[in-house]
């Protein structure tokens, strides 16, 4: 997973500059945490961009305004929503593991 989300950053990067930013990106730069700069969360959105759908990727982007809506989620009881959590949770495992050194 690691290797597809590096491959995936080597193939958007050429066109990073020219696309819009996605839905985690701009929840990133718009965020209150300390950490975020252009790099860590344009890496973020590529690894998005190969792990997640577009609804998926808009909800991730709604956990950066209202850290709450990740505990609901993973609380719910719903199939839907722990569907979406084990999604969630190797997004973010393959996020973090690519992205740290940014």
């Amino acid at each position: 997973m690691i290797v597809r989300a590096a491959l995936a950053a080597m193939s958007f990067s050429c066109f990073a500059g020219a696309a819009s930013a996605g839905p985690i990106e701009s929840a990133c730069l718009r965020s209150d945490r300390g950490a975020a700069n252009r790099a860590l969360c344009g890496c973020i959105q590529q690894v998005a961009d190969f792990t997640l759908q577009g609804g998926d990727q808009r909800r991730v982007a709604g956990f950066f305004k209202d850290p709450e809506k990740a505990q609901s989620v993973k609380m719910s009881k719903s199939s839907s929503d722990d569907a979406f959590w084990e999604r969630y949770t190797a997004f973010s495992a393959q996020a973090e593991a690519y992205c740290a050194a940014q």
